[in-house]
């Protein structure tokens, strides 16, 4: 007894030594808002889902029209959910895997903070009509240097933390990290070099104009999907998915082949969004032949976290934590070769501008993004708080509802989007005319709208069940700490 007693001491005394080692103050604080905005950014989404799907529920009120709530949705999901998760989660790999605190702790704060009012001061702004009608960057211009002062902190704590690491390998994860708080940096000055229209007018002119302007918005929209929403989810899924199986990852030498091809590829791929355009032909034809090659990195990266899980598949029948991470790496590999696929000509004649393109951004924004971050939370936060999960069974719920959610909305937008393009196709063969008037095809959209709205409500619920999950595993971290502290005292008023 008094041997297993000391055991727990030690382990306590253990735990604490890592809590003041490493900074995880700043990591909770990011975890939690990842959270926060993760539920409000979703439910916000559902409710413009259901707008398309009923559009009475605008009830003429301005500031709650799809048009303005879609951008609230997207901007608090990205930036606000899959920000603020890619923070928390690369402070506690940076620090874990270099062995050193995190550099910084004022600095840290400040990233915090800039982030978070960012994000809230932008959902504002769309709601009141404020925007720079931008995808992924409607940011007006005040907000667009908060931003970027937040990112040179980032940067800066980040790198400072690598080289103050007492390992003298930097892990891959932390590869996959640096490259996107680079790449980001980029893509968002640039894309948002702007002329306001007075130093108090809120409103601002892109430098662009025309093809350049189109050209220079979607160098940026797909690229924030290449490193904001792909390389920054892979630095967390090297780290995430081989802690969680209790194994190394399956082939180090292909993850390094891995970063290099997406660093390189993703690059020149974003002018396949501009198909059909008025941006030259040879452009966009280099754009598809470079989404193209991007399936085979892609694919190895899948393959590599997937086999990660080799001498270790017996852990799916019993750790829910695995089933999001391995359900994650199986959405990534299937939206990487939908992109391709819609990037060829052939394929993006038929679904340009329709909701085929909604359910190939979902599939992976819900299937990769969110799900990789759902594992990846529940592997961090008991680890932050020197706890366990509060309940597996809710993880469980979460996972089922989270992936009958997915698979409701992406099968909903492949059946609304192909439709979409074949009934804007259809000639009569009399006259030569369109078959179908556009109000027709509108029509059609409705029963695939309210499917999509109910998958909708199934991820909602899910991570709403999260929320309750964490909030209570942090709140009995709290009452074990306590207890502890109890004994303490106790043991010290007898000594």
């Amino acid at each position: 007894m008094q041997q297993a007693a000391t055991r727990r001491v030690m382990a306590q005394s253990a735990a604490v030594g890592t809590q003041q080692q490493y900074n995880y103050a700043i990591i909770k604080k990011f975890s939690i808002m990842a959270l926060v905005w993760g539920v409000l950014g979703m439910a916000a989404g559902l409710y413009a889902a259901l707008e398309l799907a009923y559009p009475f529920l605008n009830f003429n009120i301005p500031e709650i029209t799809f048009g303005r709530l879609r951008p609230v949705h997207t901007t608090l999901v990205i930036f606000g959910f899959g920000g603020s998760a890619l923070f928390a989660t690369s402070y506690y790999v940076v620090q874990r895997t270099c062995q050193a605190r995190l550099y910084g702790e004022g600095l840290a704060n400040f990233t915090f903070w800039g982030w978070q009012l960012s994000v809230g001061l932008g959902a504002l702004s769309y709601m009141f009509g404020i925007t720079q009608s931008r995808e992924y960057a409607e940011f007006e211009w005040p907000i667009d240097i908060l931003i970027t002062l937040t990112w040179v902190a980032y940067f800066w704590v980040y790198v400072q933390t690598l080289r103050a690491r007492s390992q003298p390998h930097i892990y891959v994860a932390n590869w996959f990290y640096i490259s996107f708080i680079l790449a980001t940096a980029i893509l968002h000055i640039f894309n948002n070099l702007a002329i306001p229209v007075n130093l108090f007018s809120l409103k601002s002119y892109s430098l662009f104009s025309g093809v350049q302007d189109a050209m220079t918005q979607w160098w940026y929209g797909h690229n924030a999907v290449g490193f904001f929403l792909t390389a920054a989810f892979l630095g967390m899924m090297y780290y995430f998915v081989p802690k969680q199986a209790g194994r190394p990852v399956y082939s180090y030498r292909l993850s390094i082949i891995h970063f290099w091809a997406l660093a390189f590829l993703y690059m020149w791929v974003g002018a396949h969004h501009l198909h059909w355009t008025a941006l030259p032909d040879w452009t966009s034809t280099l754009a598809a032949t470079f989404s193209v090659m991007l399936l085979l990195p892609s694919w190895g990266g899948m393959i590599n976290g997937i086999m990660t899980l080799s001498g270790a598949w017996h852990k799916l029948r019993t750790d829910p934590i695995m089933l999001f991470m391995i359900t994650a790496l199986s959405f990534y590999g299937m939206s990487t070769f939908e992109g391709p696929l819609m990037s060829l000509k052939s394929v993006n004649a038929l679904s340009h501008y329709t909701d085929w393109t909604i359910g190939h951004v979902h599939s992976g924004a819900l299937g990769w993004v969110a799900l990789i971050s759902f594992g990846s939370l529940y592997h961090m936060v008991p680890r932050l708080y020197d706890t366990k999960l509060w309940s597996l069974r809710l993880v469980y719920a979460h996972f089922f509802l989270a992936t009958i959610g997915i698979v409701l909305y992406i099968t909903a937008m492949w059946v609304a989007g192909i439709g979409q393009g074949l009934l804007l196709r259809a000639f009569d063969d009399q006259f030569g005319t369109l078959a179908y008037t556009f109000i027709e095809t509108v029509t059609f959209l409705h029963k695939p709208y309210v499917v999509r709205a109910l998958g909708g409500a199934f991820f909602v619920s899910g991570i709403v069940l999260m929320a309750i999950n964490i909030a209570m595993t942090i709140r009995q971290a709290k009452v074990e700490q306590a207890a502890i502290e109890a004994k303490i005292a106790s043991k010290m008023a007898r000594a």
